[in-house]
């Protein structure tokens, strides 16, 4: 039996237009990076015609259960690793006072109207940017069944001092963790021997762990949603999505022909040679030997639990993004009606799901994939059209946030093309 329609409370937006500064909004704040200057970004938000972002708010690196925890973040890189790789190309030796530089981004979404979507990617990418690897550790040693309601516990005393603070209504919703299907959280699930590509069993047995989760934070926080993040890469059914999540939050990456690059170079699969002529025909002329690519010795650390390995980080890094580009655009054709597809059947998934549970509907990332830092596949003619597509699949099926692609913020390329932003950004609000 369907829900009522979802209510979505009166203080927040229609439509929510997201652009996703995930955990790069403490990541890169050193003089010259993107967010040294917050306020500059938010008047560069709203002039592309966005009204929310989205983030990992390190709940856990910011608190524990008892509150506060003590002293500055301090930050750092992979060495040479990931220079030309989106996300973790930052600078490194940063030092924040976490708590203030949370309430200076508050200030300022309040300052300019806009809204903060609050997730946590801290057991997968985030403990990768520390300068030292405790936290990494504190969050590694915690047994698996444990760590949903850590976070959970972690998430309540970070909201509870946003509100304490006057935020409150500058969260859209909280979600306990960004795409909870990769990453350490699974753990609960690959103890008991599921393996990580059999989606459907690893999400049914992490569901009863998820709802609990969630359940705390509703209790603590009826005033505000919360939710989950998942991914629809994979095809799996919606009825293993905690019952409970009162936002409908998906991420639609199409791969398509993404994906035969990637099976072609095996930079997901280690039972592909590699280097193989495929990465090679792709490489730069100064590529150095993969043999040679390394994190600084004694820093191994910095991917333990981070779902990106070396052989993606040397292909970004070291990749011509001119020949990247044109092996995609050489093959688009054989995989347009297939991507378009997958965007009509994971998004009416959504739907469904969404009516069943009167949650409204949220794209918080998207849409081809994950490709080089300098690669312009995404924000050119191509992947344009798909991000088009997607935006205006949504908006029939009414739903109420959409990101415009995960590459539209300040830390890539794409955010320089403003016109293009604001007339989608425009299209979602007038929906």
């Amino acid at each position: 039996m369907e829900k009522d329609t979802p209510l979505i409370p009166q203080h927040l937006p229609r439509k929510l237009t997201i652009s996703l500064w995930d955990f790069s909004w403490y990541t890169m704040t050193m003089p010259g990076e993107p967010y040294s200057d917050l306020g500059a970004r938010f008047v560069e938000l709203v002039e592309r015609g966005y009204n929310t972002i989205r983030i990992c708010a390190m709940p856990f690196f910011l608190f524990d259960a008892n509150g506060r925890r003590k002293g500055p973040l301090r930050f750092g890189n992979l060495g040479e690793v990931g220079k030309r790789t989106r996300w973790y190309n930052c600078a490194g030796g940063g030092e924040l006072d976490g708590h203030a530089h949370l309430l200076e981004l508050f200030r300022q979404a309040k300052a300019h109207n806009c809204y903060i979507i609050l997730s946590s990617w801290e057991y997968q990418q985030s403990p990768s940017f520390l300068a030292t690897a405790e936290l990494a550790d504190e969050l590694a040693a915690i047994p698996p069944q444990d760590r949903f309601l850590t976070l959970a516990r972690s998430m309540d005393q970070l909201i509870s001092f946003l509100k304490e603070e006057g935020y409150g209504k500058q969260i859209a919703f909280a979600e306990l963790h960004n795409e909870l299907e990769f990453g350490g959280l699974t753990q609960v699930g690959l103890d008991q021997g599921i393996g990580f590509e059999d989606k459907t069993p690893l999400l049914a047995h992490m569901q009863p762990f998820i709802e609990e989760a969630l359940g705390l934070l509703q209790t603590r926080h009826a005033d505000t949603m919360i939710s989950v993040s998942h991914v629809l890469i994979h095809d799996y059914p919606k009825q293993v999505v905690a019952k409970n999540a009162q936002v409908a939050q998906f991420h639609l990456y199409l791969n398509g022909v993404l994906q035969e690059l990637m099976d072609e170079t095996g930079i997901w699969d280690e039972t592909v040679p590699f280097p193989n002529s495929r990465v090679i025909s792709l490489l730069r002329e100064d590529a150095p030997p993969f043999d040679s690519y390394q994190l600084p010795a004694g820093e191994e650390w910095r991917l333990q639990g981070n779902p990106i390995g070396l052989r993606l980080f040397y292909l970004h890094d070291w990749t011509n993004p001119d020949k990247w580009d044109l092996f995609l655009y050489e093959r688009y054709s054989a995989h347009k009606i297939a991507m378009q597809q997958k965007t009509d059947q994971r998004f009416a998934d959504v739907a469904w799901w969404a009516k069943q549970n009167g949650a409204p509907v949220v794209v918080g990332e998207g849409y081809v994939g994950y490709t080089p830092l300098h690669g312009t596949f995404e924000e050119g003619p191509v992947g344009k059209f798909l991000a088009e597509y997607a935006i205006r699949k949504g908006m029939e099926l009414g739903f109420w946030g959409m990101v415009l692609c995960s590459n539209c913020a300040p830390h890539h390329p794409f955010w320089h093309d403003v016109p293009w932003q604001q007339r989608m950004n425009a299209f979602i609000q007038g929906s």
